[in-house]
């Protein structure tokens, strides 16, 4: 008899992922300056459900955002995201200045990238992090925007590579946990964690439109949960404030609880006023998953958007959204 895939069937295979969540909420703990906390997979660490995106932070007026990191970190946003090449390496000053006015480095748990793959490079990169960032320490670094030819190769090489370098700099106590990120394809991290490495966390795209389209939810999310890795949620909102809800009729905030609502330890967003601020602390704030029903209706409100992948244009290799360092180094050969 031949099997008919059903709508209940598909939705079912969309909630892959969602339907863990329960498992990783069992880990969130109450927090009493208001924003709960999740285990960071096998570490050990807790950190806050929701994070800072650090590419935004270099992006608005430097005081907004200084003051907005001391209003979210005491109200108990203690997760930090960052990158060496966020807005040519302002977004890593910004963060450092704002720690070191408010004495705040020892509540935060600080996260930032490297872009080089190269041993030197590697090591250059953390250097500067480090300096920028006004700390001895980074408790975690991850290798930003895996997905391009020849990156597992270059970062795995025993000589020249830059995990060597990272895990020289993690001896001598200058960061704590080692992980990576990306975007476009969830093989590429699916080949990442076929690699002989003991990650500690990945970051990927996680919203209602992936779940339709290459997805990360459906493929990589399972597996990072079952080998206990730390998974830190991006793009809830597609990129774009209003990406999703020019698309769908679909509102920020139940995009960012739809996030949420997967078994992730942290998600990072991208705040760029206090008002979007507050709205994350008020929705962190005595967070509870989203109903079955509810995860069903987003979804299928998504469909027809997500199903082409042109909203998610970060998985589209022609739009060349990745990271400005790799752009340069394979036009130059540097």
């Amino acid at each position: 008899m031949k099997y008919e895939f059903t709508r209940r069937d598909f939705i079912q295979t969309l909630l892959t992922g969602v339907l863990l969540g329960p498992v990783v909420l069992k880990t969130q703990a109450f927090n009493v300056s208001g924003v709960p906390t999740r285990a960071l997979g096998k570490t050990g660490e807790q950190v806050s459900i929701v994070g800072f995106g650090g590419w935004d932070l270099g992006f608005i007026d430097e005081k907004l955002a200084i003051r907005m990191m001391h209003e979210g970190i005491e109200s108990g946003i203690t997760f930090i995201d960052n990158a060496w090449e966020y807005n040519q390496g302002r977004s890593e000053e910004v963060v450092g200045k704002g720690l070191k006015s408010g004495n705040l480095r020892d509540k935060v748990f600080l996260m930032t990238k490297v872009c080089a793959r190269d041993y030197e490079g590697a090591k250059r990169h953390l250097e500067d992090a480090l300096r920028r960032l006004q700390t001895d320490r980074i408790d975690l670094v991850q290798f930003h925007a895996i997905q391009y030819d020849g990156d597992r190769q270059r970062i795995f090489d025993p000589e020249k590579g830059a995990l060597k370098a990272i895990m020289e700099a993690k001896k001598e106590g200058k960061l704590r946990y080692i992980g990576f990120t990306g975007h476009r394809d969830p093989q590429i991290h699916l080949d990442m964690l076929s690699m002989p490495f003991e990650w500690d966390a990945m970051q990927m795209p996680l919203n209602i439109m992936d779940a339709h389209f290459n997805s990360f939810q459906k493929r990589v999310l399972p597996v990072a949960n079952d080998r206990n890795i730390a998974v830190l949620g991006m793009k809830s909102l597609v990129g774009d404030f209003d990406r999703i809800s020019s698309r769908v009729q679909v509102n920020a905030e139940l995009c960012r609880r739809y996030s949420l609502s997967l078994p992730v330890s942290s998600l990072v967003c991208g705040m760029q006023n206090f008002e979007e601020m507050r709205m994350m602390i008020d929705i962190a704030r005595d967070f509870k998953p989203l109903t079955e029903e509810k995860i069903n209706e987003l979804l299928d409100k998504a469909t027809v958007a997500a199903k082409t992948g042109e909203a998610e244009f970060y998985k589209d290799s022609a739009k060349g959204y990745g990271c400005s360092y790799h752009t340069k180094v394979l036009r130059d050969g540097l």
